[in-house]
């Protein structure tokens, strides 16, 4: 069974006057079929975690391990650790004008799998996907988040989800700028992703609307670059009443 396994990490990212830490010894584990929600004020260091973890060239490891089935993923380059089962869902997705939806998820698939999906079934698999996500048909055809509402680029984001099936999932504030309908479809999803009970998410948010509708396993409080409190559900009803000025107030 899969393990995303996060330990001692600390990061830093590029800034105008140089390197900043970010992360500060990050220890955590996700086991098959869990979901760890992370919150925090911004700031902490949430996105940072997420960009470190799936590779991005401006956010440097520069102490401790990240392993995916025991195999080390920190050398690997953002391809390769997608190869090896880690997928992002960005908070802003970016605009690829020219590259149609259908052909980015192709080719995604293609250097995914090391060989080209059949086009018969494949076509269906997607149409499939987006109709879950209440994407019409012609969705595929536009320009990968071109003129794409908050809303519709959230839902692209799941549908690639679904269709690439990794083994981890990062979800970065997917229910950022989501209306209440955008978000029980969002969440739908990546409940069903859920379903095959051998995959793992980590989810980030700051609100705890979408943990209406996606179960956590445990919450972990984010506080300047660190863990600061770990609980289950009720941690987040608590946050929720409470905010999260005592844990600033106790990392300061």
């Amino acid at each position: 069974m899969s393990k995303l396994e996060i330990s001692n990490l600390h990061a830093s990212v590029e800034t105008e006057s140089g390197p900043k830490q970010i992360l500060k010894g990050v220890n955590l584990t996700i086991n098959p079929g869990e979901v760890h929600a992370i919150m925090g004020p911004n700031g902490s260091g949430k996105s940072t975690m997420a960009y470190a973890l799936a590779g991005h060239p401006r956010y440097t490891i520069t102490e401790g391990s990240v392993k995916l089935d025991g195999v080390e993923l920190t050398g690997m380059t953002v391809d390769e650790r997608a190869r090896a089962g880690l997928f992002l869902a960005m908070q802003y997705p970016v605009e690829v004008p020219g590259v149609s939806v259908s052909n980015f998820l192709r080719t995604a698939k293609t250097a995914l799998d090391g060989e080209a999906p059949k086009v018969r079934t494949w076509v269906k698999q997607v149409n499939e996907a987006l109709g879950r996500l209440q994407l019409d048909s012609e969705f595929s055809g536009r320009s990968v988040n071109e003129g794409f509402s908050g809303g519709e680029k959230k839902r692209h984001e799941i549908a690639q989800l679904e269709l690439l099936n990794p083994k981890f999932a990062i979800l970065d504030e997917t229910d950022s700028g989501l209306d209440i309908d955008a978000l029980r479809i969002v969440s739908e999803g990546v409940n069903r992703y859920m379903q095959q009970e051998d995959r793992g998410v980590l989810l980030i948010t700051h609100y705890t609307r979408i943990l209406r509708y996606i179960e956590p396993s445990f919450v972990h409080v984010f506080v300047d670059g660190q863990i600061a409190e770990e609980g289950g559900r009720e941690l987040a009803d608590r946050l929720e009443v409470e905010g999260y000025e005592k844990f600033v107030k106790a990392n300061a």
